[in-house]
């Protein structure tokens, strides 16, 4: 018998028992399609994260106070970074622009409508170092930081809750904390920031506005820090230390009370951690094909029972083990492609359902397809070579006798 006439002996079979051949595909369906799944949204996140981290900048350094990022290391080092030492860390020649920051929860109100929002108290650089883009008006200016102008600029999530009726904020007054700010632009939309943070929905101020009307510390939560370029950063990173060291008058005994991210180092640690579960979620679920691969060689066993008279005739008649071997395996095979296309398509559309329906990222790739479908061929040739070599030693005689 030659390969197409056991491939169409294998199919015919599966049609004949429709509803058996399905519930032994499941395991493999069900396998591949989370597999599949799994893998996309793992690289969609991946690259969402990647690309957020990436949209900030690759020379990006945040200074933070604090000598690390747990509560009680942090905790001696919580006002350890001034505005002072935005200034010298802006000196270093390899620095290209530098921003503080400083936030608060506020209540903002236009006439009626308030709404509770975030407001960043920052130097006229930010937008620079971040990335934004005005959409209408202009951003504030240094020396609107210098004279703690009251002034401010909105993200687009805030201008909507403050002004529903469409119109333009700008030019138009607005009240934080009892303050009337009079706002001079409107950035273009950013959407969702690290950590599911929209970022959109923010008030933009000069520090030093911050500092004086709303904190009335001269403390800042973090340092924006732009090198020159990416070859650089890792030296900038070492002369701020530096200086905030000799600054700070910390002896060699002393740890650092400030920290520095470094943005590059960052990118690569998340898509290194999410590319980690990705592969931990496959695994996962790659144990459903193994559990399709039981149920193939289950089947496959009472196939090689039911059809015992079939294969004494056949071997009387001249057929080989080999021959025998090679048609149970080819039907082992043809059930899990077939349970693996099925999956596919299966997989194909829950990455697109869960990436609306729950708007997480999905990225499909064609490795993971591969992938999926290949590992389900060859478990239908591993748990379905016992039942064909099982039947390939049948005792012709005995097997004639078989009822």
């Amino acid at each position: 018998m030659n390969l197409r006439a056991a491939l169409a002996v294998a199919w015919r079979g599966l049609l004949a028992n429709k509803m058996r051949s399905l519930l032994t595909m499941l395991g493999i369906i069900i396998g591949v399609a989370a597999v599949i799944v799994m893998v996309s949204i793992g690289q969609g996140a991946t690259a969402q994260v990647t690309e957020r981290i990436a949209r900030m900048g690759s020379n990006i350094l945040m200074v933070r106070p604090g000598a690390g990022f747990g509560p009680v290391r942090g905790a001696a080092g919580i006002e350890s970074l001034t505005l002072d030492d935005a200034t010298a860390i802006a000196a270093l020649p390899l620095v290209r622009n530098v921003a503080p920051e400083l936030n608060q929860q506020v209540t903002a109100a236009a006439g009626s409508q308030t709404w509770s929002t975030t407001v960043k108290g920052t130097s006229a650089s930010y937008p620079e170092i971040r990335n934004l883009e005005t959409a209408v008006g202009s951003f504030f200016t240094p020396e609107d930081t210098e004279r703690a102008a009251l002034v401010a600029v909105l993200g687009p999530t805030v201008e909507a809750n403050l002004f529903p009726d469409g119109s333009s904020a700008v030019g138009r007054t607005i009240t934080l904390n009892n303050l009337r700010f009079t706002v001079i632009g409107v950035l273009a939309e950013q959407g969702g920031g690290m950590g599911g943070q929209d970022q959109d929905d923010m008030i933009y101020i000069p520090i030093t506005t911050a500092q004086q009307r709303f904190t009335g510390r001269q403390n800042v939560q973090v340092i924006n820090v732009q090198a020159r370029d990416a070859a650089s950063l890792n030296t900038v990173q070492e002369e701020i230390a530096a200086l905030l060291r000799q600054r700070h008058r910390l002896s060699s005994q002393q740890e650092d009370d400030f920290n520095i991210q470094n943005m590059t180092a960052i990118m690569e640690t998340v898509a290194d951690t999410t590319k980690t579960m990705t592969l931990l979620l496959a695994g996962v679920a790659a144990v459903s094909l193994l559990v399709g691969g039981i149920g193939i060689m289950n089947i496959m066993l009472v196939s090689v029972t039911e059809r015992t008279r079939e294969i004494g005739i056949r071997m009387a008649v001249g057929a080989t083990s080999g021959a025998i071997l090679t048609q149970f395996l080819i039907e082992a095979l043809v059930l899990s492609l077939a349970g693996g296309v099925i999956g596919m398509l299966a997989g194909l559309a829950g990455s697109r359902l869960v990436a609306v329906l729950a708007g997480w990222p999905a990225v499909i790739a064609p490795a993971s397809i591969l992938l999926a479908i290949g590992f389900s061929a060859l478990v239908g040739i591993f748990f379905g070579y016992y039942p064909a070599r099982k039947a390939a030693t049948s005792n012709p005689i005995e097997a004639l006798r078989y009822e």
